[in-house]
């Protein structure tokens, strides 16, 4: 498969990018993508270092009659998101990715693509690699873990580098230059429950809800996709109104920066209320695919058989619908400052019941931290009120936008003089590893742009052939144009 992808232009950044996608490299596992990247910095003869975290960085030095300018920073993150289809047979920690080139695009079969962050990664490698491409020094960043925790950014060795101008190469629209991005925070609860044996008097049901695009939880949230996790939980709130309703267990979404698309729960009931409460389960099934219509084409929910076992009692699985209902999903405040921007947001990402052991995980963004702060405390605060154990981590800050920026500057009138448009100059909903680079090294002039990736985070994920020409035209363009030291 990977041979359609290496005929495409420019060769060199299709080579890299299909040699890249035969390494597995989910998050926190990127030991062999790692041990790639060291021994292609060695191949060619670079200087390469691992800092203590796992990152790898190289340097390039200057081609002849650039050896005048500043030198910059090319920054992307190796690992990638890991999702897939139910029904395809795929193992992320063994596999390479299965590519496809249709048209003008090419994505992955059933899973997760990894454009994000890939083609920043193979554009790096294919300038380190080239010897007619025009650049000032370079120092190559491959940073680790940007997609669940960003630790690669959060630790890097404050002394390591020494450019004071960085490119980040991880944003998603090519008519788009970014100066600025939100912060983040995992929001996660949990609790132990004791359970019950039911009588022969109860039945037991499984209920499933898939079908949906899911996507970036940051860049799509704005979409207003379905929520798995928020669909299913509407449907067992109605199925409650109605009778009691037990959980036996509940697993829906996997990443905190994915919207879930999946969601099955298997519950108990009386035997007695099941034509009420099927009833009832038809008309919430009914005004869910009503509301979603537009959006999710392939929204699936189900109903079925399922064996008996132990379950939470009526008063704790009450308790739980009521918690998780109470968690707000979705845009929380538009930006008041920037047009169109989500400002604050949270994505109810995962539920996992599992012998009584329950987990919630989520994820807070907004560039404003003190929204920030006001959401997740809200969603501590409901969880707190189901008696649940909460725990904020993995903090990271949000990227001021600075509009004064000299790259950007450089940026705009490159893009300008390349396509006789302007650029849109944004700040991203995601989270890029800028906000902390730039706290490692204040100071910095960064700006972020890519090409035209699309459902990012979900096994629909796939990148446009001719807008990764028209970025990497562009890349190679500033490159140029670095000022003087």
């Amino acid at each position: 498969m990977s041979q359609e992808v290496r005929k495409q232009e420019p060769h060199s950044l299709w080579n890299h990018f299909a040699d890249l996608n035969a390494v597995p490299r989910p998050s926190k596992m990127e030991e062999r993508v790692r041990a790639f990247m060291v021994e292609f910095g060695k191949s060619l003869q670079l200087e390469v270092i691992e800092d203590a975290i796992g990152n790898v960085i190289m340097r390039k030095p200057a081609t002849p009659g650039m050896e005048d300018r500043k030198s910059i920073i090319l920054q992307s993150h190796l690992d990638m998101v890991h999702q897939k289809n139910n029904d395809t047979d795929f193992d992320f920690l063994t596999q390479g990715i299965q590519m496809i080139v249709e048209g003008d695009i090419i994505k992955a079969n059933g899973t997760t693509l990894g454009a994000d962050n890939g083609i920043g990664v193979a554009s790096i490698m294919a300038v380190l690699s080239s010897s007619d491409i025009a650049h000032p020094a370079i120092e190559a960043l491959f940073t680790i873990d940007e997609e669940t925790g960003m630790t690669g950014a959060m630790e890097l060795d404050k002394d390591i580098l020494n450019s004071t101008i960085l490119l980040n190469l991880d944003t998603e629209e090519d008519d788009e230059i970014d100066i600025g991005c939100a912060g983040g925070v995992d929001v996660t609860a949990t609790k132990s429950y004791l359970l019950e044996s039911l009588s022969n008097d109860y039945v037991s049901k499984k209920i499933t809800v898939k079908g949906l695009n899911g996507g970036h939880s940051g860049m799509d949230i704005i979409k207003g996709l379905g929520n798995a996790n928020k669909m299913i939980t509407r449907l067992i709130d109605a199925m409650q109104k109605k009778g009691a309703v037990h959980f036996q267990s509940l697993h829906g979404g996997s990443l905190r920066n994915a919207i879930p698309r999946e969601a099955v729960a298997v519950v108990s009931l009386l035997k007695s209320d099941w034509e009420t409460i099927l009833h009832t389960f038809d008309n919430c099934k009914e005004a869910l695919l009503d509301e979603y219509s537009s959006l999710e084409e392939n929204l699936l929910i189900t109903i079925e058989a399922a064996d008996n076992d132990k379950v939470l009692t009526k008063e704790d699985s009450r308790s739980m619908v009521y918690a998780l209902l109470g968690i707000y999903n979705g845009v929380y405040r538009m930006s008041p400052a920037i047009k169109g921007l989500v400002e604050t947001s949270n994505n109810l990402a995962r539920i996992k019941l599992e012998n009584g052991d329950l987990q919630i995980a989520c994820l807070t963004r907004s560039s404003v931290k003190s929204s920030k702060t006001d959401l997740s405390s809200s969603i501590v605060a409901i969880m707190k009120l189901a008696h649940m154990e909460t725990k904020l981590s993995g903090h990271y800050p949000g990227w001021q936008p600075n509009a004064n920026s000299a790259m950007l500057d450089i940026a705009k009138a490159k893009y300008t003089e390349l396509f006789d448009h302007e650029p849109r100059v944004e700040a991203c909903h995601a989270g890029l590893e800028c906000g902390l680079l730039g706290e490692r090294y204040p100071g910095l002039d960064m700006i972020s742009f890519g090409p035209n990736i699309r459902r990012a985070h979900s096994p629909d994920e796939y990148v446009e052939i001719k807008s990764v020409q028209k970025f990497w035209k562009l890349l190679l363009a500033i490159m140029k144009e670095i000022p003087k030291a």
